[in-house]
């Protein structure tokens, strides 16, 4: 229980850490660093739910209750992305400009912030639950800081002081506590759930990664160092669930 706890708040409050960068900056950042943040990001995320989510998905149950949370995950984030406002940049070089009302990113923000809270809670509900459940919290919370960044940054372009972007900012993460003990609680008093909600989650990243982040690191000319960016990130986490 304490785990999940501390898993849940940490990836939640990395939304805050990359937001505290905007307490020290200007307005302006380069499409570039922000290109390979994102990208470096995405490789770790895949790592995350192919060699953390996936496998244990299968141990846990098998390939049809593997498939069928993957396609829930997938179509859960596709209604989500269909309904619910979305960030668009506009692509320049230097400066990273919002077209969308400030309500509206920060709600769309915190309700793409729910199937990563379950993906946390879910992944804590396993046989492994610390080695799944840190993982996919740390994944989770490294793709939060600069997804926290780019709200503190819009909410400061919008002419909010520095503080308060950044408290804002750092609120939009704080749904993925209560969501990730939804997963959690779900998942544990109903096995059969588990196999099923560790795939959605993993279906929910795979999403993500290849919808948004890829495309958004793209987006500028940057191609090349984002896919090195990517590649680095892969084999960070890879790393990481090595040594740990």
């Amino acid at each position: 229980m304490s785990e999940v706890i501390f898993g849940s708040v940490l990836s939640a409050l990395s939304t805050g850490l990359g937001a505290l960068v905007i307490l020290f900056m200007d307005r302006s950042v380069t499409h570039r660093w922000r290109d390979t943040l994102l990208a470096f990001t995405a490789g770790i995320m895949m790592a995350a739910a192919l060699l953390g989510l996936i496998p244990e998905a299968l141990n846990n149950g098998g390939f049809i209750q593997l498939s069928i949370g993957i396609f829930l995950g997938v179509f859960t984030l596709t209604l989500l992305e269909m309904n619910i406002p979305h960030i668009d940049l506009e692509h320049s070089k230097h400066n990273i400009k919002f077209d969308e009302k400030a309500m509206l990113i920060i709600s769309a923000i915190t309700l793409h912030n729910i199937p990563e809270g379950l993906s946390v809670g879910v992944s804590y509900a396993t046989n492994q639950a610390a080695e799944t459940g840190n993982l996919i919290a740390f994944a989770i919370g490294l793709q939060n800081a600069p997804e926290g960044f780019l709200v503190a940054l819009f909410l400061f372009n919008q002419q909010i002081n520095r503080l308060k972007a950044f408290v804002i900012a750092t609120l939009t993460g704080t749904i993925e506590i209560i969501t990730a003990m939804i997963g959690y609680y779900s998942t544990s008093y109903v096995k059969l759930l588990v196999p099923y909600g560790l795939s959605f989650a993993a279906g929910a990243m795979l999403f993500i990664i290849y919808k948004e982040l890829i495309p958004e690191s793209h987006g500028d000319g940057n191609e090349r160092i984002s896919t090195y960016s990517f590649i680095f990130g892969l084999l960070f986490m890879i790393l990481l669930i090595e040594m740990f």
